[in-house]
């Protein structure tokens, strides 16, 4: 059984139904679902905000490299386009960790980098993950921490910028 954590996010369009679509193309895989938060980008270029959420699923049958074939997937399906880094986006799914049975997954090469290099760095990831999986811990640098812990070591104004809102997925 892998269990995976995953960011996701769109500031291009109909935000909340990109993010839907995920939740949607995971179908029975979907154990929890973030609500949905309004943050500005991150990344130092100028564009729209972005509506941002976390899933956990599930699947016995897909592994850490079968994920990130999915999320690539998910995206396409969005028409999202890899034109500029950090830049606007139809739809963004991250991989932020994933575990197989009892082992986290670790993970460095030119496709895939596990735990996420730099979720420890957002309070876009880490706010609404801790709003469905209050202890969630995230391995940084080969050390693990709480995630609140990695959120309460960000900026004020990094954590304040993370606005819940009332849309919601299913």
């Amino acid at each position: 059984m892998t269990r995976v954590v995953l960011s996701i996010g769109s500031n291009i369009g109909d935000r909340r139904a990109r993010l839907q679509s995920v939740v949607d193309g995971l179908a029975g895989a979907v154990r929890v679902v973030s609500p949905v938060y309004e943050t500005e980008p991150w990344g130092g270029v100028a564009q729209d905000p972005f509506l941002n959420a976390v899933v956990i699923a599930e699947d016995p049958g897909r592994d850490a490299p079968g994920w990130l074939r999915r999320a690539q997937e998910l995206e396409r399906a969005a028409e999202r386009v890899r034109a500029e880094r950090w830049g606007p986006r139809t739809l963004d799914v991250d991989l932020i960790t994933c575990r197989e049975e009892d082992r986290e997954v670790v993970c460095s090469d030119d496709d895939l980098t596990l735990p996420h290099p730099r979720a420890h760095q957002r309070a876009f990831v880490l706010v609404p993950w801790l709003a469905v999986q209050p202890d969630a811990t995230l391995t940084v640098d080969g050390v693990t921490h709480p995630v609140r812990d990695l959120l309460a070591a960000l900026d004020p104004d990094d954590r304040a910028g993370v606005r819940l809102t009332e849309l919601t997925l299913s």
